[in-house]
């Protein structure tokens, strides 16, 4: 096979499990109460990691280290929980598409904290995007926003921020599995208040309904896996990548693999106008991601002439 086929097989085995884990998320949603569910969203997978990683050498942050995995910790925490809640009420699709939206607040991130110019195609790509999440709310003429849209627009504000700190910690001495470990620990610290909160309000924080406690078991395992999955192959796609821009495209095969789960699984079904606002957060999402790549592509072409 092809070295540079390599790269594009781990980015999908990334998005194809993180679709699942939006799959499975849906599941558990409905019988987890939502800061219950994102405290075992990374405790188990930190349990995970310490069991494959038994017998290895551990290396601990140093401080500059720790603030920076604090802080994306943080991030992660607060994202899960928004898109959780996001998706315990929108449909598989809507909650995906909206947490997708996370690499368009990445420029916007950047220039509220580190001052680096916004260009005009992300400008316009926030823009088309908060124009589709508003039509994707349906009927606009009530003037009723629904909550749960807003969750899910800052689970991907939340996703940039920790995709900015994670540039930031990928350059330290820390390896991979060192830095999902000390992230998903800090994150379960941040959440474990929450789920006190919701117990101690007398909250149920399970629902198990018809389904045996084993299903909820074994599927919080799985969903586990999957998040270990995505994070490592996605470090081995952008580590054999030529390039970036290589990979950048297949980030949204997610979406696609997101809408075959929906209808396999789920029946739910949109309005024209709400298509539209789907057809603009995904198009916003693609086109600042591809357009930037074409345009500095057809620039060299035309310099080599």
């Amino acid at each position: 096979m092809p070295n540079q086929l390599y790269p594009i097989l781990f980015m999908l085995s990334s998005t194809f499990s993180l679709s699942l884990t939006g799959l499975f998320s849906k599941f558990l949603g409905q019988h987890l109460e939502t800061s219950l569910f994102s405290l075992l969203r990374f405790i188990v997978p930190t349990l995970l990691i310490v069991i494959l990683l038994v017998g290895q050498r551990w290396t601990l942050p140093n401080r500059r280290e720790t603030v920076s995995i604090g802080v994306r910790a943080l991030c992660i925490a607060a994202c899960q929980v928004c898109f959780i809640y996001s998706l315990q009420r929108l449909s598989l699709v809507e909650s995906v598409v909206l947490f997708s939206t996370g690499p368009l607040f990445i420029p916007l991130l950047e220039k509220l904290i580190f001052s680096v110019a916004l260009s005009r195609i992300k400008l316009v790509g926030l823009i088309v995007t908060f124009t589709g999440v508003v039509m994707l709310a349906g009927d606009v003429s009530g003037i009723e926003f629904r909550p749960e849209l807003l969750l899910g627009l800052v689970a991907g504000l939340f996703n940039a921020g920790s995709q900015l700190s994670l540039y930031r910690i990928s350059q330290s001495k820390l390896s991979a599995w060192a830095i999902n470990f000390w992230t998903f620990l800090f994150a379960s610290v941040l959440i474990v208040p929450l789920v006190a909160i919701s117990a101690a309000q007398q909250d149920a924080l399970y629902e198990l309904g018809d389904v045996s406690v084993w299903v909820l078991v074994v599927t919080v395992l799985a969903l586990a896996m999957l998040i270990i999955n995505t994070q490592v192959f996605r470090s081995k796609a952008y580590k054999l990548a030529e390039s970036g821009s290589q990979l950048a495209p297949l980030i949204f095969t997610n979406l696609i693999f997101t809408a075959l789960w929906q209808l396999m699984f789920f029946d739910e079904s949109y309005n024209t106008f709400q298509m539209l606002g789907l057809a603009l957060i995904i198009g916003a999402n693609v086109g600042c991601v591809i357009i930037p790549k074409w345009r500095k592509s057809r620039s060299m072409r035309l310099a080599r002439q």
